[in-house]
């Protein structure tokens, strides 16, 4: 949905990365299979990690094959695929459909328009197989869309209202794992929604849309006011996912929920720090001497 859920691959052994892009592919494969190219298209990592995080916990029956796509016609790559990935891709349709129609609907983006247009067909048959999933993905992005709509400039409630909803789709089967998956699922949903609030700000009031952190950016502690927001959000994730018993692919699953998550957050800061420091250097050298 925003990209924020993904790998850090420098704190991965080749291994891990490349079963990381074993998921990866064979997830865009099955969007393919399903929805065609108008499907794989919306593969996100954050679906990605979802699918990682289900296989891990539930190990069904994995089938691993070599091939090339047309994203990658020369050097042929491994697909990994099991029966979660259907459910992974049909969330990832269902995601990207309310996205786009989002985008169309608040700031009448017309590339947000065509993709829903494109996704119509593939999300009825989403909707179909899910219904309640749907519901509850549409009902939070409308109050969402209520609260900017209204500018409310406070983040928590639609920092929440995506917390519902990541939290629903988290949930693959009503068992004893429900419960730990929805807390997963609501604590990344609110990182996810402060991260890319943090992420736009600029963007955001440069371009006069909707950002809840507006009124907070001129704080003195604004900075550490986020850092210390984002790290309890994700908190309640890790705690979370250290209440399930995995195994299979838990390195990868660690590197993601602790370092991954924060590599735009990083390199935010390495951006504004290297800018700062052009800043000073420029100053320094229009001082008489």
């Amino acid at each position: 949905m925003f990209g924020y859920v993904t790998i850090n691959p420098a704190e991965l052994s080749q291994e891990e990365r490349d079963r990381y892009q074993a998921y990866y592919c064979g997830l865009c494969n099955v969007l393919m299979m399903r929805f065609g190219n108008a499907g794989r298209v919306t593969l996100s990592n954050d679906m990605t990690f979802l699918y990682l995080l289900l296989s891990s916990l539930y190990e069904p029956e994995e089938q691993l094959v070599s091939g090339r796509c047309p994203p990658h016609p020369i050097k042929p790559r491994q697909k990994l695929t099991n029966p979660i990935a259907d459910y992974c891709a049909d969330m990832n349709i269902a995601l990207a459909y309310h996205k786009c129609r989002d985008d169309w609907m608040d700031e009448r983006s017309l590339a947000g328009r065509a993709e829903a247009a494109l996704l119509r067909n593939a999300y009825a048959q989403v909707e179909g197989r899910h219904p309640e999933k749907c519901a509850a993905i549409r009902r939070a992005l409308d109050d969402i869309g209520g609260i900017e709509q209204q500018k409310v400039l406070e983040p928590d409630a639609p920092a929440n209202l995506t917390a519902r909803m990541l939290g629903e789709i988290f949930v693959y089967q009503g068992d004893m794992w429900a419960v730990p998956l929805r807390a997963m699922g609501e604590g990344l949903g609110r990182f996810i929604y402060l991260m890319d609030a943090y992420d736009d700000l600029a963007a955001d009031i440069r371009k006069k849309r909707y950002n809840p952190l507006v009124p907070y950016r001129k704080q003195t502690d604004f900075e550490s006011l986020c850092l210390d927001s984002l790290t309890y959000v994700i908190a309640e994730a890790t705690q979370a996912f250290e209440l399930l018993p995995l195994v299979k692919d838990v390195g990868i699953l660690r590197n993601i929920l602790y370092a991954g998550v924060w590599m735009r957050y990083r390199q935010k800061q390495a951006k504004a720090s290297r800018k700062q420091g052009k800043l000073k250097e420029s100053d320094h050298e229009q001082r008489p001497v």
